[in-house]
């Protein structure tokens, strides 16, 4: 199923759903289909117009963003810091050493804020090698090195290494927790992500206070024209075409109980 997931999401993802309708468009041209091939260009032209100059993808991610505000304050006592993995770039790392980090920084930085303020609580790393090779080492060493390096003892850290997605972050959470006997803990993820992962760790039992980070919209987005920043939109149309995805199906698969 992960894998299956994997090249699922390489054909739908916006800009190679554009490109294949636009094969399959010069392919029905040679075919002297011209009618089927203009249709097909003509839904390629429209899919790139969209999500490259139009504020759609961002507007969805905002919706997503919006769905589970931050509470005002973290609870005064704190057992436990679940940090979702994600933050990392496995392969730079992997070249070059080093703690590398991509645009999920913030699930770091401020997993680390909140383990410093609060130095009796535990810290979950969950995310291993997401991955189609599956090669690397995943998220435990990065954030070993990351934390340890500001002065977090390693005995806090616990570090989970061989989920590949949201749901084996749920599933190989839980068994920690209860091994650990932690509970009430705070989830930090990006927010965008945050809405998957709470009904996730819902539907699995586990009581958990959402600590979304990572924001990528302004809160007061419209749905409009943007011809100011191409590439940006194209990376968050396709950030919340996934999560859009994967909520869907999720619930389809009876993993979590509603996507909306």
């Amino acid at each position: 199923m992960f894998y299956l997931s994997k090249i699922f999401w390489l054909l739908v993802q916006p800009l190679s759903l554009a490109f294949f309708l636009a094969a399959l468009a010069a392919l029905a041209c040679l075919l002297r289909l011209s009618r089927t091939g203009a249709s097909l260009a003509g839904s390629s032209a429209l899919i790139l117009f969209v999500t490259l100059y139009t504020t759609t993808g961002n507007v969805l991610l905002q919706s997503l963003e919006d769905r589970i505000p931050r509470p005002q304050g973290a609870p005064q006592t704190i057992s436990c810091i679940i940090m979702l993995g994600g933050g990392v770039e496995n392969e730079v790392m992997s070249g070059r050493g080093g703690v590398e980090f991509n645009a999920a920084a913030d699930r770091y930085t401020e997993t680390l804020r909140l383990a410093l303020a609060h130095p009796e609580a535990k810290i979950l790393v969950s995310g291993g090698d997401g991955s189609f090779s599956g090669r690397y080492e995943g998220e435990a060493g990065a954030s070993a090195a990351f934390f340890t390096s500001f002065g977090v003892q390693p005995e806090r850290l616990i570090r989970e290494n061989d989920s590949r997605n949201t749901w084996e972050n749920t599933l190989n959470t839980k068994e920690l927790l209860a091994r650990e006997g932690l509970k009430d803990c705070l989830l930090v993820t990006s927010a965008f992500h945050m809405p998957r992962s709470l009904a996730l760790f819902s539907k699995a039992g586990l009581g958990v206070t959402p600590w979304p980070v990572d924001y990528r919209t302004s809160g007061a987005l419209t749905l409009g024209f943007d011809f100011t920043q191409p590439s940006l939109n194209a990376q968050n149309t396709s950030t919340a075409v996934r999560e859009w995805l994967g909520l869907l199906g999720y619930y389809a698969a009876g993993r979590i109980d509603w996507p909306f």
